[in-house]
C-alpha cells in the first residue's frame, strides 16, 4: 500500500509540476517529496497526514484533474498514518518495527 501511494504521488506530481505555474508547483513538489518518503517508508506517521492534506487540497482546487484520484490517495495517506510503515521500511530499520500482540488479552 505504501509503495502504490508513493508511486502514484510521484507520477502525478511530476506530470503536474511541468505544466503548473509556480504556486501550484510548490504543492506538487511537496507531493513528490512525500511520495518519495512514503516509497522508502521514512517518517510515515508524519508524511501520511501531509499526504492527506495535500491531496484534499488538490481534490478541492479548481484543477482539471479527476478529484476522485486525489481522494483515493488522501485515503491511502490517512490509512498509512494509522497503520504505520510496515516491516520493510526505513522506519522499521532505523527505529525498530512495532508490533501489537493480542494473544495476551482477556476475553
Amino acid at each position: 500500500m505504501r509503495l502504490v501511494a508513493g508511486v502514484a504521488l510521484i507520477i502525478t506530481a511530476l506530470n503536474s509540476v511541468l505544466l503548473a505555474p509556480i504556486g501550484p508547483a510548490v504543492q506538487h513538489v511537496l507531493a513528490a517529496a512525500a511520495g518519495i518518503l512514503l516509497f522508502l517508508g521514512l517518517w510515515t506517521p508524519i508524511v501520511g497526514p501531509l499526504v492527506l492534506i495535500l491531496e484534499l487540497l488538490a481534490a478541492f482546487s479548481q484543477s482539471g484533474d479527476d478529484p476522485w484520484v486525489h481522494v483515493l490517495v488522501a485515503t491511502l495517506g490517512a490509512a498509512l498514518a494509522l497503520l504505520g510503515p510496515g516491516a520493510w521500511s526505513l522506519d522499521a530499520r532505523l527505529f525498530g518495527w512495532k508490533r501489537i500482540d493480542l494473544n495476551g488479552r482477556q476475553r
